[in-house]
């Protein structure tokens, strides 16, 4: 799934979620598995546009970079996009081998011209709204406003499925974009990141943080907190 994509909630529609944690955490929140933009090339140029100036996104970076293994010899990066974490993570660790896993044809595409003469990192094409492929086991599983594209049933799939590809002591860092507890918090967000509702990207399905910090910890992560966090967006993370 491509990376980056910023913010979305659903607009003027409201959801009413199976995955209860509160009415206020779960209304106007997308949970539509029709509705993905990123099949289309457009819809992730514009998002690069603007990408780079996603408010507080570097701080949220650095905390991801600390909390990836020293000695960490194969990193998977899920919703690579145009590399960018992939990039500050492998900057970091450059003796490391990397996985790029993505699916839009736009994003493939600038992966391959960035990575194709490069031995350490190889470009993978797939959608993990499926099953994740038999890619071997890795040291560090990480990912950046990739995740909420996917429904909330296959977020919890998806993260069983990484703590079975990390090797013991493995860390899984996702930083992602997270619905606000209520819907005053979530246009207060909006304003600050210059967008209105009908703006927001129609691909997104947000859940609030407490509930994938729950999943976690039954699927067996331990260490399991959320290390930053700026309104909708937060970092967080969990070891094997």
């Amino acid at each position: 799934m491509c990376r980056f994509s910023v913010i979305a909630f659903c607009g003027t529609r409201v959801c009413l979620l199976d995955l209860s944690t509160s009415f206020d955490q779960n209304v106007c929140m997308s949970n539509s598995p029709d509705r993905n933009l990123w099949t289309e090339p457009q819809h992730a140029r514009e998002y690069l546009q603007r990408a780079d100036s996603l408010p507080h996104r570097t701080e949220g970076e650095s905390t991801l970079l600390e909390l990836v293994p020293k000695e960490a010899k194969r990193i998977l990066d899920l919703g690579s996009g145009n590399a960018r974490l992939l990039k500050l993570v492998r900057k970091d660790r450059p003796g490391a081998e990397f996985v790029a896993l993505d699916f839009s044809s736009h994003m493939l595409e600038a992966l391959h011209q960035q990575f194709d003469a490069e031995p350490k990192v190889t470009v993978v094409a797939h959608d993990f709204s499926l099953p994740l492929p038999l890619l071997g086991s890795f040291d560090a599983v990480i990912s950046s406003f990739a995740i909420h594209h996917v429904t909330h049933e296959r977020k919890r799939r998806l993260y069983a499925e990484i703590f079975d590809r990390l090797r013991p002591g493995g860390v899984f860092c996702n930083l992602e974009h997270v619905s606000s507890p209520t819907e005053r918090l979530h246009l207060e967000f909006l304003r600050h990141m210059g967008m209105t509702p009908a703006q927001e990207d129609a691909s997104n399905k947000l859940l609030d943080l407490e509930t994938q910090l729950t999943w976690l910890r039954e699927i067996g992560f331990a260490d399991v907190d959320c290390l930053w966090k700026w309104r909708e967006l937060a970092l967080f993370a969990g070891v094997k």
